[in-house]
């Protein structure tokens, strides 16, 4: 398929700027694969489409404040992403502007504090980053770091923890689960009351979920790695549940990056650890996830191939046709549409 076929018009003003509060009051537009009808409803209705012994998956990675300013020695001003951990003090991370990070170029960001040197390029066009630190990294990068919400939100976010899921657990992505944003403490608490098991995953959100894809043959994309990690605890509700004949719900694309990478040939799932390289486009034939809830994707995005071969190419775009149509919010902060 071509990069092209991704592609959909989208009013700049339906690009949400703010969360939405209370989070579960985001729209839902929930899609039928077998009909193609489609339902507007609000995201705390999720609970009616969910059945007793359904396991619904969750990502529980927590996001790093993992933007940084600092300066070189010459004082010219950078920007640095965290991207993945490499080495207890060595970063995998984008730098703006590129050109001024050449290896052995030295950053600073808190004079005495917290400081790196690049050891050289990526093959993705990224930095390995080493630090100098004093104390504990994660303390420092909370104290000085900055959320790394993405270019399309260019309002001040008050509260940083918008931006983070209520269940996120281990720091390490470089971006939030956004379908996970909808999620109250409350809503949850019904789910599990109503008989639905919670399962958890973890995926670090990295390059590979929000690079852009720049070939125009879509198949010749590469994904970035990204760790994930599925613990025999989570592996066994998922597996009784398809022995038990119930659904396994995916909350977003990379929760069903990760049950797919971890997934055997009979739909069952093998616990470990690594990293997936997954890149899922119509053609796909999925083994594990039978529903996915998920944000509204940008164009010509690897998120946007996923749920298209999940719920079928032209089906896809027609639904997002018709979101644009009735001013769904997109993106981050926007509303949440469920493939069932």
């Amino acid at each position: 398929m071509r990069l092209s076929d991704f592609d959909y018009h989208l009013p700049e003003e339906l690009i949400a700027q703010h969360p939405m509060e209370p989070r579960d009051a985001s729209r839902l537009l929930v899609l039928h694969r077998d009909s193609g009808l489609i339902e507007h409803k609000i995201f705390h209705d999720i609970i009616d489409y969910l059945d007793p012994g359904d396991v619904l998956v969750i990502n529980d990675t927590k996001v790093l404040p993992a933007r940084l300013f600092g300066r070189k020695e010459t004082g010219a001003a950078i920007e640095v992403v965290l991207l993945r951990q490499v080495e207890h003090d060595t970063w995998e991370v984008l730098v703006r502007p590129g050109k001024k990070a050449r290896t052995g170029t030295r950053l600073v960001f808190s004079p005495g504090q917290l400081e790196g040197t690049v050891l050289e390029h990526t093959e993705s066009g990224g930095r390995l980053l080493k630090f100098d630190f004093i104390g504990d990294f994660f303390a420092l990068i909370d104290r000085i770091g900055q959320m790394p919400l993405p270019p399309y939100i260019r309002e001040k976010l008050a509260d940083a923890s918008r931006y983070q899921t209520v269940y996120a657990r281990e720091m390490g992505s470089a971006a939030a689960p956004t379908a996970g944003l909808h999620f109250t403490d409350e809503l949850l608490a019904r789910i599990a009351n109503k008989g639905i098991i919670i399962a958890k995953v973890l995926l670090h959100v990295g390059l590979g979920t929000f690079r852009p894809v720049k070939e125009e043959i879509i198949e010749n994309h590469r994904m970035h790695a990204e760790y994930y990690e599925i613990d025999g605890e989570n592996a066994e509700k998922i597996n009784e549940a398809k022995k038990q004949g119930h659904r396994v719900i995916s909350v977003g694309t990379t929760s069903t990056r990760t049950l797919e990478t971890a997934a055997l040939t009979d739909g069952s799932i093998m616990p470990g650890k690594g990293y997936t390289e997954s890149f899922i486009y119509p053609g796909y034939r999925f083994k594990v996830v039978d529903s996915l809830i998920t944000n509204f994707h940008l164009p010509q995005s690897t998120l946007l191939m996923l749920i298209s071969a999940f719920a079928g190419h032209e089906r896809v775009m027609r639904t997002y046709q018709v979101a644009v149509q009735e001013r769904y919010r997109f993106f981050s902060f926007g509303d949440a549409m469920m493939i069932i």
